[in-house]
């Protein structure tokens, strides 16, 4: 299934009025919505918006902020008393840690 014409239209439309968009015209837009934000939609969209009935397209883990919000959860009550520039240096520490460790343990 597919978005309704007029939410496309709309969008090709918006990139066309738009001085620093472009698509190049062979371009075939598939509209999907992300696993992680899906749940939170109506379950009718399921079946219209989700990945799984993409073809082709790819499922990964750890992909976008909300994942870590637990991870950030076990350093947040430590930051919460630091100045915002001490704050801001752990969680950038942190969130270092966390893309090491990722890295390290791809394809294991």
């Amino acid at each position: 299934m597919m978005w309704p014409a007029s939410g496309l239209l709309t969008f090709h439309r918006r990139v066309q009025d738009s001085h620093l968009l472009s698509l190049p015209q062979l371009t075939h837009l598939i509209p999907a919505v992300g696993k992680f934000h899906l749940a939170a939609h109506v379950p009718s969209c399921f079946a219209k918006f989700s990945l799984n009935f993409v073809q082709g397209a790819g499922q990964l883990v750890w992909e976008i902020l909300e994942t870590l919000w637990s991870e950030f959860n076990k350093v947040s009550a430590i930051a919460r008393s630091m100045s915002k520039a001490h704050r801001a240096e752990v969680y950038d520490d942190h969130m270092r840690d966390s893309n090491w460790k990722k890295l390290v343990g791809m394809g294991v």
